[in-house]
């Protein structure tokens, strides 16, 4: 959708809403009732306190942190009608260069969330087939054909990626619609049946229930609540996709049908859990309990569609996380293709194969439901405990009011401090996989964060003016060979005319490169998704050219096909003299050929660097060999490029005299 479509409520909107922003938390009611009363010991253990308490706790958590923190107030947040952690960072990261510090946690956590959340909403779609009689009295409770289904259905939704979802993508809104009327309907039904179960909204019976004794967990259940709002942080990432007015106007059907649903599981819970018949039923999920017999089937392939759509609404998200923080220089280049219509459905080969692997191992490990949800929800708490601590530097600069951004920030960190101690209780029991997940991708963005910074204090530079003169007489020398009429450098900064020494030392002394017009092009990623910009300075020449482009985030790096439009616009205003070519395919073509001169860096042993210094530079150079190249990155596949390697010296050289040895 373009971003003018999306600053407007719309049917299609509204649909596309359904099917890209509400896949996680629509899975929800899938395992949030059947986890709290596996962990409190069963249907033995509940009672009709007990059961409106645990629903009372979910609507005030969806209340308090999906509608308020991020329907309200996150939404708002907006960069140029992007969302997401590291959108919000882009806005606030002038108030301090630590702010990295929490957006790099936040994208790492949201990532591993990335990792779960597939692996847990099939597998417990697919746990709901032992409901239907002819496969219970084939396959009992064989877990291994549940993994062996749920292995099949990763392996196909991954696989689709590379072709593009375009035409599933259409199909998502109207089924995710479809989906939430179901649950709604669902609910209604057993609702209906015990209206007395409204009373779950009056917030005392949550209060109760934390502090009841007929609540095993105590404090801890708040572990298995929070994963009916997991889905939140979704709704702010996902708000580029959709806009913020479609998300505020389809939210309010989407909680009324999800808070039926829980309505509808706790009169069920309520008329049976004294039935002796139904406490014998190993591994109980009230969601397809509540369906009458006959829809049964229905009611697990509906949920089985709705979990392929919640991981690939996730995958996507995914995807787009990743880009943006290669964008921001938080992690290293990798292909992204962009096999849809759509520039928002990309595509990123490495990141596809290893939430693949760790699906698969995921449900190869837990196997079941109950164990991965112990896995899951961790991780989320922490982007939004992050999420939080961003969002208070967005509200005291924009309301100009410290003391009221301070209070809501405080407000919500406070409840999410105790749900991220509440699934932190379960790191023995699988917690430990997302933060291993996470404590990775983190990793890798500390070492790819701190090697910039290293190589950024130590870079050395040169003023570009100062060696026209001898790029003139070069360009003038007809005893050395023309290299090419263009020469183009990929410099990574550039102030004024402040370059970094490898560069003119690789025309001047590396190889004398004679050319027409020498070019050095640095790219800015901008805080703006979509910029497309260029500043260009000729420095008083008609030979040189620096430029500065300026690209949104989101923006491909075509450097090539900018370039060109570039020399084009210069020799139409009279700045560079065209360059006429006798050879070519096109007639009367100003334009000469081009050389791009990517420069390789590798670390020299004679600089003298600190241990710790060193193994970063050391594993920053390793992931940098082994992720994607520059010319793919910058669009150079079909252009004439050339790999130079210089070495790589940061702080001081190390002094090494020889001694004469006399005969």
């Amino acid at each position: 959708m373009s971003q003018q479509k999306m600053s407007k409520v719309t049917a299609a909107g509204l649909l596309v809403a359904m099917g890209v922003v509400y896949g996680d938390i629509g899975t929800s009611p899938l395992y949030v009732m059947k986890a709290i009363v596996e962990e409190n010991g069963g249907l033995k253990s509940l009672n009709p306190d007990f059961i409106l308490g645990a629903v009372s706790l979910i609507f005030w958590t969806l209340t308090f942190l999906t509608t308020i923190k991020y329907v309200v107030i996150a939404l708002n947040a907006d960069n140029h009608g992007e969302g997401g952690i590291f959108s919000l960072y882009t806005l606030v990261r002038k108030k301090s260069k630590y702010l990295i510090i929490p957006a790099m946690i936040g994208g790492a956590a949201l990532l591993a969330d990335g990792v779960l959340t597939p692996a847990v909403t099939v597998t417990t779609a697919i746990e709901g087939l032992r409901g239907i009689p002819a496969f219970y009295e084939r396959f009992g409770m064989n877990q291994n054909v549940i993994v062996i289904i749920t292995l099949i259905i990763l392996l196909i939704l991954f696989t689709v990626q590379r072709f593009g979802t375009d035409m599933v993508g259409k199909a998502f809104g109207p089924a995710m619609f479809l989906w939430f009327t179901f649950l709604g309907g669902m609910g209604i039904f057993h609702f209906a049946q015990d209206l007395s179960v409204i009373r779950a909204l009056n917030p005392m019976y949550a209060i109760k229930l934390l502090f009841s004794p007929d609540n095993k967990l105590g404090i801890l259940i708040l572990g298995n609540i929070f994963l009916a709002t997991t889905g939140a942080e979704a709704l702010y990432s996902d708000m580029g996709h959709v806009g913020k007015k479609n998300i505020r106007v389809s939210w309010p059907y989407v909680k009324i049908c999800l808070l039926l649903n829980y309505l509808g599981q706790a009169a069920w819970l309520l008329s049976v859990y004294q039935d002796p018949k139904i406490q014998a039923i190993e591994q109980l999920n009230p969601f397809f309990r509540i369906l009458p017999a006959s829809w049964m089937i229905f009611g697990v392939i509906f949920a089985t569609i709705a979990a392929v759509i919640a991981s690939q609404a996730l995958l996507s998200g995914s995807f787009t996380l990743v880009s943006e923080a290669i964008k921001l220089r938080l992690l290293p280049r990798m292909k992204i293709m962009y096999p849809g219509s759509s520039i928002g459905q990309m595509y990123i080969p490495a990141v596809n194969f290893i939430l693949w692997l760790a699906c698969s191992l995921i449900v190869l490990t837990f196997r079941t439901s109950s164990h991965m949800e112990a896995a899951y929800g961790l991780s989320i708490t922490v982007t939004m405990l992050m999420t939080t601590f961003l969002l208070y530097f967005y509200l005291s600069e924009k309301r100009h009011n410290k003391v009221l951004a301070a209070c809501v920030s405080l407000f919500f960190a406070a409840i999410e401090t105790v749900f991220f101690i509440s699934s932190a209780a379960k790191f023995l029991h699988g917690g430990f996989v997302a933060v291993i997940i996470a404590l990775l991708i983190l990793a890798v963005m500390i070492i790819w964060e701190w090697g910039n910074i290293i190589q950024e204090e130590a870079a050395d530079t040169v003023h570009l003016k100062e060696y026209i003169p001898q790029l003139a007489a070069l360009r003038q020398d007809e005893s050395i060979p023309m290299y090419q009429t263009n020469v183009v450098f990929l410099v990574p900064h550039v102030t004024d005319d402040e370059i970094g020494k490898q560069f003119v030392y690789s025309i001047l002394d590396k190889r004398p490169k004679r050319a027409q017009t020498y070019w050095f092009v640095n790219v800015v990623v901008t805080d703006e998704p979509y910029t497309k910009e260029f500043s260009v300075d000729t420095l008083e020449t008609d030979f040189i050219v620096v430029v500065r482009l300026y690209l949104g985030f989101r923006v491909n790096q075509e450097v090539n096909v900018y370039v060109r439009q570039i020399i084009h616009d210069l020799m139409k205003d009279g700045r560079l003299p065209k360059q006429p070519q006798r050879y070519s395919l096109t007639p009367g073509r100003n334009v000469g050929d081009f050389q791009f001169v990517l420069i390789e860096e590798e670390l020299s042993n004679n600089t003298e660097l600190d241990k710790w210094e060193r193994q970063i530079m050391q594993a920053k150079l390793f992931i940098k060999r082994h992720t994607m190249s520059p010319e793919n990155w910058f669009g150079l596949e079909y252009s004439d490029v050339l790999y130079e390697t210089v070495p790589l010296i940061i702080g001081k050289m190390k002094k090494t005299r020889l001694v004469e040895r006399k005969k």
